[in-house]
C-alpha cells in the first residue's frame, strides 16, 4: 500500500521546495494535484518539457515518488466545445504523466447533476477517445464521485466504473464525501459503501467532514432557501463526523492494498502539522 500526500496546501511553494517539504514530513509518495504553474484546474496544462524535467529531478533528489496524478477537466460537460477542450487537456496531461513515469491518474466524473443523462453521454464520448491513450501508455485510472458531479453517490458511481469494463479502471472512495455518497440517507454507512466497491476499490482519499444532513438538515443553513449548492470539508481526522472505525476497519477487513492519500485542505496556516498528523494516523491504521 502507498500512503501519499496531496500537496495542495503547499501549492504556492516552488516545485523543488514543495517536493522537499513532502520528503521532510516523512512521505514517500506525492499525489500531484492541480497547481497553477503545472496543471491548473480546468485549463490546459502549463508544464513544458523543462518544468517536467524540474519535477523529475526534484523527485530524484529528495527520494520521493509520484503515486498518482490528479487532473480535473470538464470531460463530461454537456457543452460539446467545452468537452472537446477537456479531452485535449487530458491528452496532454496523459503525455506528461507518462513522461514522469507515473503509472496512475485519478479524477472526478464532473458534468452536471441537473443534466445527468447528457453529462454521462459526454463522459462516454470522452472515454472513447481517451481509453486507448491510457492503455497505450500503461497508465491506470481511478475515478471518484464528487458532490455536484453528474454521478455523486457511491452505488451508481461504482456501477459506472464497472461498466467501463477495464481491469485498470477502478474506483476511488473519498472519505470526506461520505455524507454525499450515501445519498438521501441521513447517515453514511461507510462500511457498506466500501464493501460494495469491493475489488474495484483501489484508492482512498482521507480527510474528515461534517454531516451536512445532520440535525434534520439544519447542520448548515444555506441561502437562498432551496439552493442546490453542496457543502463538505477536508479536515484532519477527528475534526468532523466521518466514522473512522468503520472506514479503517473495513479497509483492513478487505486487505486494502491500493493508494491512501491524505487530502486535508482546511489548514494552510498549519499545513506541515496537519500533514504530519495525517501520516502518523494513517500509518497506524493501515500500515502492515
Amino acid at each position: 500500500m502507498k500512503i501519499t500526500l496531496d500537496p495542495y496546501m503547499f501549492r504556492a511553494l516552488p516545485i523543488d521546495e514543495m517536493v522537499r517539504t513532502v520528503a521532510e514530513l516523512g512521505y514517500e509518495y506525492i499525489e500531484l494535484s492541480p497547481r497553477e504553474d503545472f496543471m491548473p484546474f480546468f485549463l490546459h496544462p502549463r508544464a513544458d518539457d523543462e518544468r517536467v524535467a524540474e519535477l523529475k529531478s526534484s523527485l530524484r533528489t529528495h527520494g520521493v515518488k509520484l503515486s498518482s496524478v490528479l487532473p480535473l477537466y470538464k470531460w463530461s460537460s454537456p457543452d460539446e466545445t467545452e468537452r472537446q477542450a477537456a479531452v485535449r487537456y487530458w491528452k496532454r496531461m496523459i503525455e506528461i504523466t507518462a513522461d514522469l513515469g507515473c503509472p496512475l491518474m485519478n479524477s472526478e466524473f464532473n458534468g452536471r447533476p441537473d443534466r445527468a443523462a447528457e453529462s454521462e453521454a459526454a463522459f462516454w464520448r470522452s472515454l472513447e477517445e481517451l481509453l486507448p491513450l491510457f492503455e497505450r501508455e500503461g497508465i491506470a485510472l481511478n475515478l471518484e464521485a464528487h458532490p455536484d458531479d453528474f454521478c455523486e453517490e457511491n452505488t451508481p458511481a461504482v456501477d459506472l466504473v464497472r461498466a467501463i469494463n477495464r481491469p485498470w479502471v477502478n474506483y476511488l472512495y473519498c472519505a470526506p464525501h461520505s455524507f454525499h455518497l450515501s445519498g438521501a440517507d441521513p447517515q453514511a454507512d461507510i462500511a457498506a459503501m466500501i464493501r460494495y466497491a469491493g475489488d474495484k476499490l483501489q484508492h482512498v482519499h482521507i480527510a474528515d467532514s461534517f454531516n451536512h444532513k445532520g440535525s434534520s438538515g439544519l447542520r448548515y443553513i444555506l441561502n437562498p432557501p432551496g439552493t442546490t449548492a453542496r457543502i463538505h470539508q477536508h479536515l484532519d481526522i477527528g475534526q468532523g463526523e466521518v466514522d473512522w472505525d468503520a472506514f479503517f476497519g473495513t479497509l483492513r477487513e478487505l486487505n486494502f492494498d491500493g493508494v491512501a492519500t491524505a487530502c486535508v485542505f482546511a489548514w494552510e496556516e498549519r499545513a506541515r502539522e496537519s500533514s504530519s498528523f495525517m501520516l502518523d494516523r494513517i500509518g497506524k491504521e493501515l500500515a502492515g
